[in-house]
């Protein structure tokens, strides 16, 4: 197959407006490091959503292109790629893993560059770094490989890496999105009881327990602290995992852990949005810590996750329930935001039908 000429994409153009779909141009040769994938598959993020909002605070990189999980078909490589070939199917994800991280390519729409980092999957095709692709079994199902670039790897990741959960230890997961669902998932599988969902949507809560979850708790109609505080008891839970990224709720999961107990933030707060605590405990046990999509080794941690799956040992084709066009993106976004969507879903892009 040749490099194509131009492809559809969905570019964030302004910060807090719909992204706007566009066909735009390729470079027409790849730079040292980079491959050439047709994405098939790719999931959206929170992270995605906080880009849009502006959550880290002003974007200096407009336009660009987004997305960081995702499948695909390798159609070319660019010098010095040694750790896939033409024809891979590969799992795109956003933390670094085998190879060479190159010069993030530039792509022009409207005789403008659009900026992209080492990975996007808003797009029929992406020039993405080869640290960030990974080789599955040419035989793999697409839509639940996207899955493996972030859902699954942070969600496992912050359970074994993170909040080091053991069997027995109680777990808070406060926020069941798509990583959230699979931090519960990766706790139950771990022998953790109990396991707490925590959510503003009955949908989600109900595919948390088919997750694993033994306890939920909708927070929109009860008070989750005096609910969490009924099901683990007045000493507190083990671990606490925050994938809202409020400051109201990583403080109440401070102060709900037990003393040596551990409070994992996986959502991140907005700039300037800070949270108040009393930091005492930390210097008898407690901990508390943020988690980087899990601490992730994509080429150790997508195999193992992978043959977990195909052993029919975790759950991951129940989590995708919705399919969107990547010109329907803008409605996934809404529907995720508004909590319509219970668990992951995925963009189909026209060219990996």
């Amino acid at each position: 197959m040749t490099m194509p000429k131009t492809m559809k994409a969905a570019i964030l153009v302004e910060q807090r407006k719909p992204l706007v779909i566009a066909e735009i141009e390729l470079p027409q040769s790849l730079d040292v490091g980079q491959v050439l994938v047709q994405v098939h598959y790719s999931g959206i993020c929170g992270s995605q959503l906080g880009e849009i909002d502006g959550a880290k605070g002003e974007d200096k990189f407009l336009p660009h292109l987004l997305g960081h999980e995702g499948s695909g078909t390798v159609i070319e490589t660019g010098p010095g790629v040694r750790y896939v070939k033409a024809g891979d199917k590969v799992v795109l994800h956003w933390r670094k893993g085998l190879g060479i991280e190159p010069v993030p390519p530039k792509y022009r729409w409207d005789g403008k560059t659009v900026n992209a980092g080492w990975i996007t999957t808003f797009n029929e095709y992406a020039i993405v770094a080869e640290n960030r692709v990974t080789v599955i079994p040419d035989d793999s199902d697409l839509e639940v490989a996207a899955l493996f670039g972030c859902a699954v790897t942070t969600g496992f990741g912050v359970v074994v890496n993170n909040s080091k959960i053991r069997i027995g230890e109680s777990v808070v997961v406060f926020g069941a999105g798509g990583v959230g669902l699979n931090i519960v998932q990766a706790a139950a599988l771990a022998g953790a009881y109990p396991v707490i969902a925590v959510d503003l949507y009955d949908n989600k809560l109900a595919l948390a327990r088919e997750m694993g979850a033994t306890h939920l708790i909708n927070a929109q109609k009860t008070d989750a602290r005096q609910a969490i505080l009924d099901i683990a008891g007045t000493v507190g839970v083990d671990a606490f995992v925050d994938n809202t990224g409020q400051p109201a709720i990583i403080e109440m999961g401070y102060q709900l852990t037990k003393p040596e107990g551990r409070v994992t933030l996986v959502g991140v707060p907005r700039k300037g949005n800070n949270i108040g605590i009393y930091s005492l405990p930390l210097h008898f046990g407690k901990g508390l810590s943020g988690s980087h999509g899990g601490e992730a080794v994509p080429q150790e941690d997508i195999p193992r996750y992978h043959q977990l799956y195909r052993a029919g040992r975790i759950k991951l084709r129940e989590l995708i329930t919705d399919f969107y066009s990547l010109e329907e993106i803008n409605t996934a976004i809404r529907k995720m935001r508004d909590g319509t969507l219970a668990g992951r879903c995925l963009i189909r892009m026209a060219a990996g039908k």
